[in-house]
């Protein structure tokens, strides 16, 4: 009976193989440290104080260009002139004139922050601010601007006053307030965009009370700081991911003949091979350039739905490869026999899926919507964020727990290997070797899946090596794992293919241990020429005992 790739393929052969795949990754990281820029860009934006007399809330109020507002430089400018607040519109355009936006910035993700000053009239310190914002679009000069959107929101101020604490506060001492999330554009399909920020101040005629912005203070500027994918590493990405996709199909397509070829249906570690090349191709196919010609405003919840998929996928496969290496295991080649590891990860991801909907999914209709407007969404956000990180972080010291039960053991049953004859230990020793390579690489590749999940969100600047090389750490690191996680599903598919290879005789000294492999249900070996005939007998039979689950069997028949 033929067993894995990875228990025939000889030594050179495997040496060669690692080198290319070696190559590959370096290349990968390579592609993203010296090639693409940074993954984002951050530009801040301050807006125009506009005059609006008549209090039309349906004309559009533009900063600058053909069109452009009645401006004011400040509230006091406009108290001297007869506005009050409400007739205050903070205008931006983004990007500035000339500029266009690309599509190639894929999304638009955009903070507010508020700089105003301390009053006498007003001693507390703002709490909450509402917002009437309307944002538009044109794709021209000559067009007129179209409405994408219109709120009214309310967000939550933190600002702290900075005041010579002697004097104490006095007036026109600054806030300094946090950024606030603004909204979020999961495509940037338009070139150019713009935002009107109206601050209506209000009180209850009925009561008299202060009802909206009225603790706001004397408020000086509104900054929009605009976040997006930058143009050069969307490029790089999606080239990487066309390269990548059929790679993987191909070996996963070359997989399945030999498996069909076979005389008996596949085993539990087959099917996760072939869920696991399903998966990564799945994640590969780059409809992200579907973007340039359409407007898709819930492609980020589509990528993040197909790498939640993927992590579901590897960190299963993960438990059931090396469960299933795990010699002294009673029950093995069943799922029900990973049930409780498998529904762990299941449960973990379907968590995120829910709170993925609940934040990308709600702002494919409102961007303006996010959870962490409010302290019950803002704890339940870190909550999520909090348990996925412990959760994975559990999963790997779990995972590396289970890989040194394996070595353990691999120990325990190199003790037979000195009864064997020459070619077969030289054989079964290369076996140990090659499957504890792999399975350190294995454990490689689940600690920077960990660290890249963890550490997706948090953006980087850049380094300088040189004077002239600028290396981009976060570009770097991005198409690296992903070339990583590319790189491990073929390395798999390959190794734990079923080898047509014939079992040599153990008697042949000459063998260079190619054509060697385990036979599960055979109980007897040919006497080794080393071996007295009565001795080598019983070793054989101590060899098929002791050696027969060691390595990379997985479980055949």
């Amino acid at each position: 009976m033929a067993g894995v790739i990875l228990e025939n393929l000889s030594t050179k052969k495997l040496f060669g193989f690692c080198v290319i795949l070696l190559i590959v990754q370096i290349i990968c990281f390579l592609v993203g440290g010296l090639i693409a820029p940074k993954p984002t860009d951050a530009n801040s934006h301050l807006t125009t104080k506009c005059v609006d007399p008549a209090d039309n809330v349906h004309k559009w109020f533009i900063p600058n260009g053909p069109g452009e507002c009645s401006k004011v430089a400040n509230f006091e400018e406009a108290a001297r002139k007869y506005f009050d607040a409400n007739q205050i519109v903070f205008s931006l355009q983004m990007p500035h004139r000339p500029y266009n936006m690309s599509r190639s910035f894929q999304f638009i993700l955009t903070m507010l922050r508020l700089e105003t000053q301390y009053q006498l009239t007003v001693p507390d310190a703002p709490e909450e601010m509402t917002m009437i914002v309307r944002v538009g679009y044109r794709d021209s000069e000559y067009e007129d601007w179209k409405e994408l959107t219109r709120v009214t929101e309310t967000r939550k101020l933190e600002c702290l006053l900075h005041s010579n604490e002697d004097e104490g506060p006095v007036d026109g001492d600054p806030y300094d307030c946090e950024p606030l999330p603004f909204f979020e554009l999961s495509t940037c399909h338009h070139k150019q965009y713009l935002i009107n920020i109206r601050l209506p101040v209000e009180f209850n005629k009925k009561t008299n009370e202060q009802k909206y912005n009225t603790k706001l203070g004397s408020i000086n500027d509104i900054w929009i700081i605009e976040i997006h994918q930058t143009g050069g590493f969307t490029l790089v990405w999606l080239t990487m991911k066309t390269v990548m996709t059929p790679i993987p199909l191909v070996f996963l397509i070359w997989f399945w003949l030999r498996i069909s070829k076979l005389n008996r249906s596949p085993v539990l570690m087959e099917k996760f091979v072939m869920v696991l090349g399903i998966s990564i191709t799945f994640l590969n196919i780059p409809i992200e350039w579907f973007t340039f010609w359409f407007n898709i405003p819930y492609m980020l919840l589509i990528s993040d739905i197909r790498q939640g998929i993927f992590y579901a996928t590897l960190l299963s496969s993960w438990i059931i490869f090396v469960g299933e290496h795990l010699m002294d295991t009673v029950e093995r080649a069943r799922l029900s026999a990973y049930w409780k590891q498998v529904g762990t990860i299941a449960f973990c991801c379907f968590c995120m899926f829910v709170f993925d909907m609940c934040e990308r999914g709600v702002q494919i209709s409102n961007p303006f919507f996010t959870l962490w407007t409010t302290e019950t969404g803002k704890n339940l956000a870190m909550i999520f964020l909090v348990m996925a990180g412990i959760c994975f972080s559990a999963y790997f010291l779990f995972l590396c727990f289970m890989v040194w039960q394996i070595f353990r053991n691999i120990s325990i049953k190199r003790l037979a290997l000195p009864h064997m004859a020459k070619a077969r230990r030289l054989h079964y020793e290369g076996l140990i070797f090659r499957f504890k390579f792999f399975m350190l690489f294995t454990l490689l590749c689940a600690a920077l899946t960990v660290i890249f999940f963890i550490l997706s969100q948090v953006y980087e600047d850049h380094y300088k090596m040189g004077h002239e090389k600028t290396l981009q750490i976060s570009s770097a690191f991005f198409t690296g794992v992903y070339g990583m996680w590319n790189i491990y599903v073929v390395a798999v598919i390959f190794l734990y293919a079923p080898s047509h290879k014939q079992v040599s005789s153990d008697n042949d000294d000459s063998s260079e241990g190619s054509h060697v492999e385990f036979q599960l249900e055979s109980t007897a070996t040919t006497p080794g020429c080393d071996d007295p005939p009565s001795t080598a007998t019983a070793a054989a039979r101590t060899d098929q005992s002791e050696l027969k689950n060691l390595l990379t069997k997985t479980a055949i028949d």
